[in-house]
């Protein structure tokens, strides 16, 4: 299946060199492109694409609010592509507040081409970009200045088994299936059906909405292994 995407970037190299690298690709489509977060949603509205990168720092609207209105659109719109967020900085509070509205996660601009390519392909997917570690560590940067837990996350959290908890908090520390389903000694479709059932659960898009959950809720504190 091709994947459809709208590059969304004030610079217009950057953009261009985006669009570009992934038409490249046999099983990428660029159905757009935008110079800031109002045309952005405006494209992304009309082409329907699977993911849209988005800069998080542009004129007139910028890539969070852009997000926020992709990924909570007004009623009688049905389409909510992923959301990549693209940052020159390794550690931002917007990349933090995306994630929290939905972003499926962050991409660094200078990020190798084959990272790009395939953090496209992984959002499509329907996973968090990219390692569950690199997410991890921006939440507990941001969240190590937000220590109150929020009411109605941690109550959302009693719903979860014994189980769910304990994948939920492997998840947050930045383990990946392969990985958890190794600690839990069970298979790694079990943990599959585990992270299904969470994301349900808690009515989260993906992975790294998982992680934020943890954090927001207090079932994981920042600089504290679980």
């Amino acid at each position: 299946m091709t994947i459809r995407v709208v590059v969304v970037d004030d610079q217009d190299m950057v953009r261009s060199g985006f669009a570009a690298l992934l038409s490249a690709q046999s099983d990428i489509d660029v159905v757009g492109e935008a110079p800031n977060g109002r045309l952005g949603v405006e494209v992304s509205r009309s082409t329907h694409p699977d993911v849209v990168l988005m800069d998080v720092r542009m004129p007139e609207m910028d890539g969070l609010e852009a997000a926020r209105r992709l990924l909570d659109p007004p009623p009688g719109v049905v389409h909510r592509p992923k959301v990549l967020m693209l940052t020159t900085f390794d550690i931002d509070d917007y990349v933090y507040e995306a994630l929290h509205a939905g972003a499926s996660g962050f991409l660094l601009k200078d990020a190798p081409v084959a990272e790009l390519i395939q953090a496209v392909r992984v959002i499509a997917a329907g996973d968090a970009l990219l390692a569950p570690s690199i997410t991890r560590r921006l939440i507990e940067d941001v969240a190590r200045r937000r220590p109150v837990p929020r009411p109605n996350t941690r109550l959302r959290l009693n719903g979860l088994t014994p189980r769910e908890t304990e994948v939920l908090l492997l998840v947050a520390r930045g383990l990946s299936n392969a990985e958890i389903a190794s600690t839990l000694v069970v298979s790694e479709q079990t943990v599959k059906t585990h992270m299904s059932r969470l994301l349900a659960k808690l009515g989260a898009r993906d992975r790294a909405q998982l992680v934020v959950m943890a954090y927001e809720s207090g079932l994981v504190a920042p600089g504290r292994s679980g």
